[in-house]
């Protein structure tokens, strides 16, 4: 990365006398800084176009921010980045523990998040791979800070479909010599691969039948009868 594309690197501003900045280099005042909203912007960018793909004129854009700026409240592109993906994680693990809540059972919550996310799915963000998966893909070498915490992330997620499995094993919706861990995997993986299909813009129709069969297999696989 350039210079121009860090915003880990403060602008230059001619100074003038006692450090003040000169006339010339002075700049409008900012808006009024907001770090939810510009969180949600750069959240919403880095999801559509990746880390490596975003540069510092990108981001300037979308959060209506200059570089200083940038760099005053993030540190850093990387640390922004971050921030970003601990805030997606908190939103997808909050609406999870809220679809299971309203749930009558947890098995019936897990299959009700299932559903509800292709009956959503053509609906903005709903229509986007993972984007801790698609960080995976596109992170290199140089960012492992960017892969781990994508890593940590997917395993703290996996954990909670753990944590919903077992508490339907204490119910007694799934047998009690049921591997939570497997079921959890298989789990995730099916929800990965359902927003996969809502990236290809697959058929509304043919994604919440995907979304049936989906559901109604980790039901008959939670009984074991699969």
């Amino acid at each position: 990365m350039t210079r121009s594309d860090d915003p880990s690197r403060a602008p230059d501003v001619p100074a003038g006398r006692g450090g003040v900045p000169s006339r010339g280099g002075a700049r409008r005042r900012a808006k009024p800084y907001d770090r939810d909203t510009a969180l949600d912007a750069a959240l919403t960018l880095f999801w559509e176009k990746g880390y490596h793909a975003t540069s510092l004129r990108d981001l300037e854009a979308a959060l209506q921010m200059k570089p200083g700026s940038i760099y005053a409240a993030f540190t850093s592109k990387e640390a922004l980045y971050l921030a970003t993906l601990d805030r997606y994680f908190d939103r997808g693990r909050a609406a999870l523990r809220a679809r299971i809540a309203d749930a009558p059972t947890p098995l019936a919550g897990l299959a009700a998040y299932l559903r509800g996310f292709a009956d959503s799915a053509g609906e903005g963000e709903g229509c986007r791979a993972c984007m801790l998966v698609k960080t995976l893909i596109d992170v290199t070498p140089d960012t492992p800070a960017i892969a781990a915490r994508a890593r940590a992330c997917l395993d703290a997620m996996q954990a909670e479909f753990a944590a919903a499995f077992a508490r339907a094993r204490d119910a007694g919706e799934i047998p009690p010599g049921a591997d939570v861990a497997r079921l959890a995997r298989r789990y995730q993986a099916d929800l990965t691969a359902l927003r996969i299909e809502a990236h290809r813009r697959t058929a509304p129709a043919a994604l919440r039948a995907l979304a049936e069969d989906m559901a109604a297999d980790m039901e008959r696989a939670g009984r074991g009868q699969g």
